[in-house]
């Protein structure tokens, strides 16, 4: 039996799965429901990693993918990563839905800007566990050097934490992507790292956070929800969520929380 024409888009790819759960056999529904219920994690993950997640094999995956249509399991996460990247509209779009709504005046945008702050702030409390928030504080009081990268929308939070860390006379270094150059050998046993990654994140912070991990390497990651691909083995995240206004999300939350950890690690390092 041939197997059916490959989903076009998210919303079919969820029809499809549907369709079909009921009548898999165990490992393939296996991967149904865990897809079914993280299928966020698809753009990001290798096959392995999924496979491992929903225990089963990489090989029970790969069928998976073509019980759904696709060719294999690149195919299937291409769809996942088109949608990603589509999913946030350019600058232009925004301004366009903003003047459509009405927004009004400048003042009347810092009014909506300022409650959008007031909002992110009142729900940082909740969002981070102040258990992991000391945990993270701990740990990298203790590195020799603490390297921080923080690409996109993040870069004006790393590069802000990497100045604060060095008024403090705390040594750091900023990872900033410059000229693509890849500075992971600088990163040595005894640092830490302090990665900062939001939706639609960056494939390059994910993989120095990797690369940190696998060395044993302590990472500490400022990222938005607990299924962020950055939330990998060994990663200490501190999860913070911003609300927005017309599709433009401020910092507010995020720098309140980066110059938590800036002020207590220089607390803790000059006690």
């Amino acid at each position: 039996m041939q197997n059916p024409a490959a989903p076009q888009n998210v919303e079919m790819f969820h029809q499809r799965l549907r369709d079909v759960s009921q009548t898999l056999p165990k490992r393939m529904r296996q991967c149904a429901e865990y897809l079914a219920a993280h299928s966020d994690r698809i753009a990001f993950c290798t096959v392995a990693e999924l496979a491992s997640a929903a225990q089963v094999q990489p090989s029970a995956m790969m069928r998976f993918c073509q019980v759904m249509g696709f060719s294999g399991y690149s195919e299937m996460q291409k769809l996942f990563k088109d949608s990603v990247s589509t999913g946030f509209p350019d600058y232009e779009s925004r301004l366009s839905a903003l003047r459509d709504s009405g927004a009004g005046s400048p003042s009347a945008l810092l009014a909506e800007f300022v409650d959008a702050g007031r909002m992110s702030l009142e729900n940082l409390t909740n969002t981070v566990d102040p258990r992991s928030l000391d945990s993270a504080v701990a740990q990298l009081s203790k590195a020799n050097m603490i390297h921080v990268v923080g690409l996109r929308r993040a870069f004006p939070v790393a590069s802000y934490l990497v100045y604060a860390f060095e008024k403090m006379q705390i040594p750091a270094m900023l990872h900033d992507g410059t000229g693509k150059l890849n500075h992971q050998h600088a990163i040595r046993q005894g640092d830490a790292l302090i990665a900062i990654t939001f939706a639609p994140y960056s494939e390059d912070t994910v993989a120095l956070a990797s690369h940190c991990s696998v060395q044993n390497i302590p990472v500490v990651a400022i990222t938005d929800t607990l299924i962020s691909p950055i939330q990998l083995k060994g990663v200490l995240p501190l999860c913070v969520s911003e609300v927005d206004f017309g599709a433009f999300r401020s910092l507010s939350a995020t720098l309140s929380l980066a110059i938590t950890l800036a002020v207590s690690i220089g607390a803790e390092k000059n006690a």
